[in-house]
């Protein structure tokens, strides 16, 4: 039997709660077309071999598959050996640890499959009315501060960047290239879908957290990296064309910053103005740029009699506005290779 959906489900040393989760996912989705994926990480705990002992047991009609990694290598090189043996029309990520609720995956699973202009659909958190339990004040607020960052970052209005609950079509999975290993999968593939321009779908789900004595793996050194995935995602992973115009935009936002200013404001304007740099480098290319640039030096010749910052940022508003509306003007229009770097 083909099954339409396959779920993957990465674990690690969850001996505690995984006869409760098995049972309870496969109450949930036994009247689904479904081939179940478990990914032991390395379990030092007998995760795995309570898993070979049990999952032929309790999933005997069903058709399901365990993969045992040789040590622990992080949830996301884990949920990527599941993809490899994915084949399903729609594949659907949920965490071991009864965070999440099976009966909500299955729900926004329905909710895709029922409308094929999804291509991808995240269970949040933070949305709907759905029961919530949350015991980690600080993890909730990196959740928060990390899916802002990322909104910024990718022109989003998500809710929940770290969810660890969503479904995805196969035809979009594999055109994504998952790099990284831990807790940074969540980044590395809505920034990837992002991208793409594909719409990512949304809905509200339950939650309990669990506390670091209950289990919880999450850990203030993966909140760290977070935002260094981030920056990898939206400033150093691009094309060619996109590199370019981020070095090429930072170099005259620092340039302007020191040439057209001058005493202690130039060093606030630098702090000010080098995120903005590299942010007008991914939405824009060369000529749209150095529009901008030409505004803001039109601004700088006006002030040279009479140093007036305001007269700069009214410039740089222009120019803002203007190099927007070029390279919105532009971007549908087909270009050959060198036009993309400049429009």
């Amino acid at each position: 039997m083909d099954s339409k959906l396959t779920v993957l489900v990465p674990i690690y040393d969850e001996i505690n709660l995984i006869e409760n989760f098995t049972k309870k996912l496969l109450h949930v989705f036994q009247n689904s077309s479904t081939k179940f994926i478990f990914i032991d990480d390395g379990s030092k705990d007998g995760s795995n071999q309570w898993l070979a002992k049990h999952l032929p047991i309790i999933y005997k009609d069903e058709i399901f598959e365990l993969i045992v990694l040789d040590k622990n290598y992080g949830k996301g090189y884990a949920i990527r050996e599941g993809l490899k043996k994915s084949k399903s029309e729609y594949i659907l990520c949920i965490d071991s640890d009864l965070e999440y609720d099976p009966k909500d995956a299955l729900e926004i699973y329905n909710i895709a499959k029922a409308n094929d202009k999804i291509d991808v659909i995240y269970g949040s958190r933070y949305l709907g009315g759905k029961i919530q339990l949350r015991k980690h004040f600080l993890n909730d607020i990196a959740v928060r501060i990390n899916t802002y960052l990322f909104n910024i970052f990718f022109d989003q209005s998500l809710t929940d960047l770290h969810t660890g609950t969503k479904v995805l079509k196969k035809d979009l999975v594999d055109k994504l290239k998952l790099t990284l290993n831990g807790f940074g999968l969540e980044i590395d593939m809505s920034s990837q879908i992002a991208k793409q321009n594909i719409s990512i779908y949304e809905y509200g789900i339950s939650y309990f957290e669990r506390t670091k004595l209950q289990g919880k793996k999450i850990n203030f050194i993966d909140g760290i990296l977070s935002y260094y995935f981030l920056f990898k995602a939206r400033f150093l992973q691009n094309d060619i064309q996109t590199s370019i115009s981020i070095i090429y935009s930072l170099i005259f936002t620092l340039y302007s910053t020191t040439f057209f200013t001058s005493g202690n404001i130039k060093y606030i304007l630098m702090i000010f103005f080098t995120p903005i740099g590299l942010m007008l480098g991914i939405n824009r290319r060369i000529i749209p740029l150095s529009f901008l640039f030409l505004s803001i030096f039109v601004g700088h010749l006006i002030n040279s009699k009479e140093y007036n910052i305001y007269i700069l940022i009214i410039f740089f508003i222009i120019g803002f506005i203007f190099s927007k509306k070029i390279s919105n003007y532009f971007k549908k229009t087909k270009k050959n290779s060198i036009m993309k770097f400049l429009l």
